[in-house]
Parts: structure tokens; sequence; C-alpha cells
């Protein structure tokens, strides 16, 4: 950690014990921008979503909440940043789903999430749902599963990427009812379901909005979605339990994280005005037209997420053999 960062964690922690700091920033913070760094580049959905967050909190806030593209390595340049910034409340992360996922893999990284961060939430999520061509005679999972059970050589998945959630929700799902995952990698939902159109591989279990004007044209076919209930994204996909596989849960989600040493009462109130912003009805259904749900909650259910998450794929990482950089 940078020394100068260390003292002034110490300081603030110190300052915090003598009870100076909350009431102190709770009056007057912000009084500059905000700055809310997003591990993609722009034009996905973690940054669409960072900027509906960042403009309904800007409203409330009377400064500029910014939303700073930081890309790389799998998401840890911007973690890095954002975990070496002072704990003023200025720097924020909207954490994506690798955020756990390559701590649960033990992948380097210099930085360590439970030490150097802080959850603030809320939560939006990002449900996967498992779809095939149109012209495939599955229509439900039980049919997929069977299909997969009979190809030795494996059912291909496109996915974003290796180690992404929908990668991983692919492996669980293969991983519960005993058959053969292949994953190819795409740049992208629309190249994926480009490939998915043209028969060239078996299934998706991906994000679902590049794949509307397909499902409408009655061209791709959704199985289920890999949630513990139906969502309003897409309320028609059943869920894989209500199918008879019980456990095949996984999604994109994105989070407010901060610095370790945030003054609570900072903590706080993001995540009160956050959720709030997620509870309008507006910015919802913004949200969910891009695919995305809405989860208002408390930093405790923040950070009870992300441990469950990095014990839940960090398991599946070893016991698959899944290999990540």
């Amino acid at each position: 950690m940078n020394p100068t960062n260390l003292v002034r964690r110490r300081l603030v922690g110190a300052m915090m014990l003598a009870g100076i700091v909350p009431s102190a920033f709770a009056n007057t913070w912000p009084t500059k921008p905000v700055r809310l760094v997003s591990p993609y580049g722009p034009g996905g959905s973690n940054d669409t979503s960072a900027r509906v967050l960042a403009e309904a909190l800007s409203r409330k806030y009377g400064q500029q909440v910014v939303v700073e593209n930081k890309p790389g390595a799998g998401t840890r340049v911007a973690s890095e940043s954002v975990a070496h910034a002072a704990p003023d409340g200025y720097t924020l992360l909207w954490a994506a789903a690798p955020f756990a996922i390559n701590t649960g893999a033990g992948l380097s990284q210099r930085f360590d999430i439970h030490k150097d961060f802080v959850a603030v939430g809320p939560r939006v999520l990002g449900p996967v749902f498992l779809i095939v061509n149109a012209n495939s005679p599955i229509k439900t999972v039980g049919d997929f599963v069977k299909m997969a059970q009979q190809k030795p050589e494996g059912v291909t998945f496109a996915s974003p990427g290796i180690g992404s959630g929908p990668h991983l929700t692919a492996e669980l799902f293969a991983s519960q009812s005993k058959f053969k995952a292949l994953n190819v990698h795409y740049r992208g939902d629309a190249t994926a379901y480009t490939e998915l159109l043209a028969g060239r591989v078996d299934a998706t279990l991906t994000a679902i909005t590049t794949a509307l004007p397909f499902i409408q044209a009655g061209k791709l076919r959704v199985i289920a979605v890999a949630a513990d209930a139906r969502t309003p994204v897409y309320p028609d996909a059943p869920t894989f339990a209500e199918q008879g596989v019980p456990g095949v849960i996984g999604y994109g989600w994105f989070g407010i994280v901060a610095p370790a040493g945030t003054p609570p009462a900072i903590v706080q109130q993001i995540n009160r005005d956050a959720s709030q912003a997620l509870e309008d009805a507006q910015i919802r259904q913004k949200l969910l037209s891009l695919g995305l749900q809405p989860a208002p909650g408390s930093s405790a259910e923040l950070s009870g997420f992300i441990d469950a998450e990095v014990k839940k794929w960090g398991a599946l990482v070893r016991a698959r053999g899944i290999v990540l950089e």
C-alpha cells in the first residue's frame, strides 16, 4: 500500500475513534466532484449502469459524480487504482463480478478485496439466460441436459471470456448436470449471438438484451434464467430450479465499493442515496430495458454477497480445473 495512503487511513481511523469524522464528513460531503471508476471501457452494461447511477447522484448532491473508465487486466487495473486512493468518499469503484471471481480463483493482485475495500452497495444484477437457436429441438433444461450428455466431445457455449460470469455459470450448469462444457470466447454479446444464429455454437448463457430482437422474431429461444427466482428483465423465462436443476445461479453484477477507511457516515449516505435512486420508477425501467435488475440493499448485504461469490466461484474454478489469467 502507498505509505501516504496508509498514513491517511490511520489518521482517519484515529479521528473516527475520537468521534470527529462522522459528523464532520456527514455535514460537508461532497464538496467537490466524486469519481465513480468503471473497470470496463465505454458502452458496456457496467459503464452504462454506472452513468445512470452517476446522473441520479449528481442531481442529488449538486456535485458531479463522474464516471471514469479504467479497463484492463480483467478489471484489476480499476480495482487497484481505487484500493490505493484516499479513503475520503471521492473515489468509488463500480465493482463487477470479476472483483470476487479473481479473488476466489487466487489470481495475483496488488490489493486485497477484504482489507483494502469497504462494501458500500447497492447492487445491480445482470441475469444470464440459457438461449438456443430456435431451429433446435431443445425446449427445456431437461432437453438440453439429455442432448449434452450424449455429446462426449462437449457442448459449446458462447461467452464474453474465460472467467466471466456467463462462462462460470455455464461451467456450474455442466458440473450440476454431469456434462462437458466448452467455452467459446467472443468479443461481446452481439458476436456471440451472431454465431448462435449461424449454428456455430450450441448455446449461450449470457445477458439477454442483444438477443431480444431475435427472440421476438422467433430466431432464438430462451430456455431458462440462472437465478433463484424469475426476473423482471424477462419474466417469461423459468429458472433452472423450476425445471428440475437446482443450484444453477449466476449473473453479472455491479456494486459500489470504496477504499477501506472511508468514514461510515459517507458509506451510509452513498448507500442510502444510491438505493433510493435504484428504487425510482424511471431509473428502474431504464435499467430493466438494458437487461439489468436493480437490487437496492444495505452495505452489509453487499459485503456478504461478495464473500459468498468468492467462495462459490473459487470452489468451482478449482473443481473444474479452470485457469484464469
